[in-house]
Parts: C-alpha cells; sequence; structure tokens
C-alpha cells in the first residue's frame, strides 16, 4: 500500500496567505480608534477609549511601527496614522529639555530602555515610509540609545535612568535588551548604521550562547548591575507585565526568531556566521514548547514557569502564542523541518479557536487555561504589534527588517512600461 502524500506546507497555499492578509486587515482596522490627539492609547475589552486615557508613548511607537508597516504595502488609512504617531513622538512624547521620551504625555518618570528601543523601530519603519518628520525622530532615537543606553563595556543596553539621566538603575533585563536586538537590526538596515547589527550579536551571545545555555535554555530574565543573576526577582509579583518572576517561554520563542534574523542579516552583509545562532535557536523553541505548552495538560502556551518548570503563571498571553508562531514560521523556513511547520499550524488553530475575538474585535490579550477571557496581567487590547507581526513575519524573508524587506519587495511589472 502506498504512503499518503504529506499536504502541502500552509505557507505554500494561496488560501492561507489569503487568511492571514485579512486577519491582519481586521486587526489594523480594529486597532485605528486608539488614535488620540498626543498619540495612541491602549483599547479597552471592547475596542474603546477607555476614560481619562493618556497616550502610551510605547504603544505610539508600536502603532507607528504597525501603521508604517501597512503603508508600505499600500493598504489605505496607514499613511495619515504613520503621520500621527510621528508628529507624536516628535512632539507631546519627547522630553524637550533633558532628551529621550516620557512613559506618557502625562511627562515625568523614568526613563526606560525598552522604551527607547521601540521608538527607535517605530522610527526606523516611520523613515521606510515616507512619513514626514521621521528622519528627525530616528536620528534622536539611535543617539539617545547610543550615548545613554549603549553600555560598549558591557555589550548591552542599560536598562533606565531618572528623568535627567541621573539615577541609573542597578539592574540589567534580557526582556529590554532582547527589544534593543530588535531595534538594532533595524536601524542597521534603515539607518545605515551596521555597528548596530555587530552590538546585536554581543548581546546575543551574552544573554543567550552565554546565559540561556549556560541554564538549559531557561534564560535568566533579571540580573544585578554587575550580571549576577536575580533568581527570585518579582517573586512577591509574579504577575508583573514586564518583569515577571521565573522564566518566560514568549521570550524564548521572540529570542529564537531574533537569532535566525540575525544570522539572516550577518549573511546578506557577508560576515561570517556564528554556527550557535541556529543551534540556539532549535534550542529556545524545542525548550519552550517542551516546557510551556500545556504545561497543566491543556492547550496553549503558559506566561510563566518557575525554577522547578512548574506553571507559575498558567495564563496564556497572546503575545506568547504569536510569537511563538513567527518562530516557528522562522525555524521552518530556515531548516525545512517539517516538525516546525507542525506547530506553525497547532499555534494558528489555538489562536484562531481560542485568541481571535470575533464578537468584540481585535485578539483577546489573556486568557485561562479552559481559554476563558480575564485581565488577570493585562487589561484589555493595548496594542496590535505582535499579532499583527504574526501574520506578516511569515511571507517575508529573514531579512532584512520587515519595513526593508517591504521596501525590496517588487511590484506587479506593468507589461505597458519599461
Amino acid at each position: 500500500m502506498s504512503r499518503s502524500p504529506s499536504p502541502p506546507d500552509w505557507l505554500d497555499r494561496l488560501p492561507h496567505r489569503r487568511w492571514l492578509e485579512q486577519e491582519a486587515q481586521r486587526l489594523l482596522d480594529f486597532s485605528k480608534p486608539s488614535r488620540v490627539s498626543d498619540g495612541f492609547v491602549a483599547l479597552d475589552s471592547r475596542g474603546r477609549v477607555p476614560p481619562g486615557a493618556v497616550a502610551d508613548t510605547v504603544i505610539t511607537a508600536r502603532m507607528t511601527h504597525c501603521y508604517a508597516l501597512a503603508a508600505l504595502q499600500g493598504i489605505p488609512g496607514a499613511e495619515a496614522l504613520v503621520a500621527h504617531g510621528v508628529a507624536a513622538l516628535n512632539g507631546p512624547l519627547r522630553d524637550t529639555v533633558n532628551g529621550g521620551w516620557w512613559a506618557t504625555a502625562a511627562g515625568g518618570g523614568r526613563k526606560f530602555a525598552y522604551l527607547h528601543a521601540f521608538v527607535a523601530l517605530g522610527a526606523c519603519s516611520a523613515v521606510a515610509a515616507g512619513a514626514e518628520g521621521a528622519e528627525a525622530l530616528l536620528a534622536e532615537a539611535a543617539k539617545v540609545l547610543e550615548t545613554r543606553f549603549w553600555s560598549e563595556e558591557e555589550g548591552v543596553l542599560r536598562e533606565s535612568f531618572a528623568s535627567d539621566w541621573s539615577g541609573e538603575e542597578d539592574y540589567r533585563g534580557a526582556n529590554s535588551n532582547m527589544h534593543g536586538v530588535e531595534a538594532m537590526l533595524a536601524l542597521a538596515d534603515i539607518a545605515g548604521q551596521p555597528f548596530w547589527r555587530d552590538r546585536a550579536l554581543r548581546v546575543a551571545e551574552r544573554l543567550i550562547h552565554g546565559a540561556a545555555r549556560a541554564n538549559g535554555y531557561r534564560l535568566p530574565e533579571h540580573y544585578g548591575r554587575d550580571w549576577s543573576p536575580i533568581p527570585d526577582y518579582n517573586i512577591d509579583r509574579p504577575w508583573d507585565d514586564l518583569r515577571p518572576f521565573g522564566t518566560t517561554p514568549g521570550h524564548a520563542m521572540e529570542w529564537a526568531h531574533l537569532l535566525l534574523k540575525l544570522e539572516a542579516a550577518l549573511l546578506r552583509q557577508g560576515a561570517a556566521l556564528p554556527a550557535w545562532l541556529l543551534s540556539d535557536a532549535v534550542a529556545l523553541f524545542d525548550t519552550a514548547v517542551a516546557d510551556g505548552w500545556a504545561a497543566d495538560d491543556l492547550p496553549g502556551l503558559v506566561y510563566t514557569l518557575d525554577w522547578a518548570g512548574r506553571p507559575s503563571i498558567a495564563n496564556r498571553a497572546h503575545w506568547v502564542q504569536a510569537e511563538a508562531v513567527v518562530a516557528a514560521a522562522t525555524l521552518h523556513r530556515r531548516t525545512g523541518e517539517l516538525r516546525f511547520e507542525t506547530w506553525y499550524r497547532r499555534l494558528w488553530d489555538y489562536i484562531d479557536l481560542t485568541l481571535i475575538d470575533r464578537q468584540a474585535g481585535g485578539w483577546l490579550h489573556e486568557v485561562d487555561a479552559a481559554g476563558n477571557p480575564t485581565e488577570r496581567i493585562y487589561r484589555g487590547k493595548a496594542d496590535l504589534y505582535h499579532a499583527y507581526q504574526a501574520l506578516l513575519a511569515p511571507v517575508l524573508p529573514l531579512a532584512p527588517c520587515y519595513a526593508a524587506a517591504l521596501v525590496e519587495l517588487p511590484a506587479p511589472r506593468d507589461p505597458f512600461r519599461p
């Protein structure tokens, strides 16, 4: 008896690509009401602006990034939203006295590398989309990352400072540096500053090939300023949305695809390729699904695990599943291994049946183990960054960065033009 042929990859099928496009458009439309006078805000679970909401700089930067990618695809309405985001980041969200950006339009507070990495990413994408004022925004964002946050001695980003750049925090974080790597790859491609690509490699080598590999690819997220791990950090606040206790499978997924994008970026430049970029990416993915998928015998990747490998916070965050989709697609493209395509399908099935909100719109940002909506970690539907990139990344090359890749995509050939 002959064996049945393996079903074709989803990404080779036009209906699947069409589904990705349609879901991406649905998310773009859902998020448009988040525009307010000073930038963009987090929407509530029904897609409305909460009373008294103040423009948030991270959300504004991420919305600017996403709508810039949409503008580069020729999607109507996107260019105006990019222009709005750039104007907000150049205006009310920026500290014109001390430099850098506030967390919100209300001003004040500390200045974090995490936030500034997203400002740089949004600026890069806005430049690629041709937005007015984006070049100046990018120049300022790159300057602040270079002069305030980058530590040449450590090969990482410093974490945070007081508003006047005094009082450096005695903490080093993997999360901020992970998003720093994303921004660095974009800076190398869009700003024409290749040294950021080399810095991205240094960050990845310290945190992944060093710390994560030494810990069985379960990345310690929190460190002292001397780079000593702090394993019980936030043990009394395990629900923290940016610095949770324990290990975070979703961050392993983000690192996995960032390592492969870094590898592809180095290849485009003819640079030497460290073999560990691929092997570590595979190990991160395999460890994350082994530890985090159905850790409580129900589908979905949990938010965090304790140091014994048990679920610390078993709720499922939408961004964790979205980043796992990108990692599965990227690893499948890089290796050709069927098991990654199988995970790609499994993850999209979970997202479709559990997280896509076909009544109120958008995606549920958090559900419990049984798939019921909850807001223990995240309130409302903050922005479309993770979900939108999960819909876009599978059909784009691994390098250059998303915005540059969309610029490079060939337009349909017109037979009446040479």
